[in-house]
């Protein structure tokens, strides 16, 4: 907050040196004050709640592109690792609802981290105005070549015990992957790992049979030939993986993906939202925008705010009643 402050009482120093001025020459100074400003009245940070170089900090960079552009301001990211994007969206939460501060959300962290923590710790967006829905990330579970598992009926017919490998506790995941083996009666041990880089490695190596990652870090290793995907856990089937059968369609209640929108923190005035707004719009209608979703196997999800906050309300409520009903428990043991 003590950079906030500053800088807060360096814009109202502007702004009175500049009614001075205007005075001076007898101009109109009744919208000169800083309360009066027309937002944006500086640069707008984005705030991304996980490391540099990951899926998130690239979708965050791409569409920070295309709104700074459109605002006619900076709009630099700053990375605030932590407690899956805990920490920044409760600082961002808690600054002044101004606009010039937005944090870009993980689906996840409101949906399913949530089944993992204690209720103090869980996040919610009641205290965020969403701004809008970017992309949806779809999960694979993808098969050792090895282990000559190509479908969900060789796991259930596999007579050794296996091993599945996450990435990590409380993500999707995990969540999606200790669903399908609940419903499908498939029993083995569950290692969780720190991200989908390593997941991915031990199942090309077969230190775990089975891995469920997310699809932009699994296709360059099923192209390849190194993994088999056996199933996606999205809704429908993913567009770069069309011969590969959702869950769903295979007999299971287990419709898991990553979705990511911005928000910034709640009571934005409807001005300052609509400007957000429309700079969301024209940065996901750029070519070099649709271009990064393509690259990067992302589905658009370029949907309202307030869409957002019904389908993820409706997601955590459902993942909770599934987790309840085949006794999962996400929490670290």
């Amino acid at each position: 907050m003590k950079h906030q402050f500053t800088r807060r009482a360096m814009l109202s120093v502007a702004a009175a040196a500049a009614a001075l001025s205007l005075a001076a020459c007898g101009g109109n100074v009744g919208s000169g004050a800083a309360e009066g400003e027309t937002f944006p009245s500086g640069p707008v940070t984005l705030t991304v709640g996980q490391a540099p170089g990951g899926s998130t900090d690239l979708i965050a960079r791409a569409v920070a592109e295309g709104m700074a552009e459109k605002l006619g301001v900076s709009m630099p990211v700053v990375n605030k690792p932590g407690a899956n994007g805990a920490l920044a969206t409760q600082e961002v939460a808690a600054m002044e609802p101004d606009g010039h501060n937005l944090i870009l959300l993980n689906a996840s962290l409101i949906t399913i981290t949530p089944l993992a923590v204690s209720e103090s710790e869980a996040v919610t967006l009641d205290g965020l105005d969403v701004i809008a829905g970017l992309s949806q990330d779809d999960y694979v579970m993808v098969a050792s070549t090895k282990s000559g598992i190509k479908s969900v009926d060789d796991l259930k017919s596999n007579g050794s015990k296996l091993s599945f490998g996450t990435t990590g506790v409380g993500t999707g995941s995990q969540l999606a992957q200790e669903l399908l083996l609940a419903q499908a009666e498939i029993e083995g041990t569950t290692v969780p790992f720190d991200s989908g880089s390593p997941a991915l490695t031990a199942v090309m190596g077969d230190q775990v049979q089975v891995s469920t990652i997310q699809l932009g870090e699994a296709k360059p290793q099923i192209d390849a030939g190194t993994v088999t995907p056996i199933v996606v856990f999205s809704s429908e089937r993913n567009e770069f993986l069309p011969d590969v059968p959702t869950a769903v369609e295979s007999g299971y209640d287990v419709p898991v993906s990553q979705y990511r929108a911005i928000a910034a923190p709640k009571g934005l005035s409807a001005e300052t939202k609509t400007a957000l707004v429309e700079s969301v719009k024209a940065a996901v209608a750029k070519d070099s925008y649709k271009s990064f979703n393509e690259s990067t196997l992302l589905t658009p999800k370029e949907i309202t705010g307030e869409e957002v906050v019904t389908e993820w309300t409706a997601l955590a409520e459902k993942y909770k009643a599934l987790t309840e009903q085949y006794n999962i428990t996400l929490a670290s043991k």
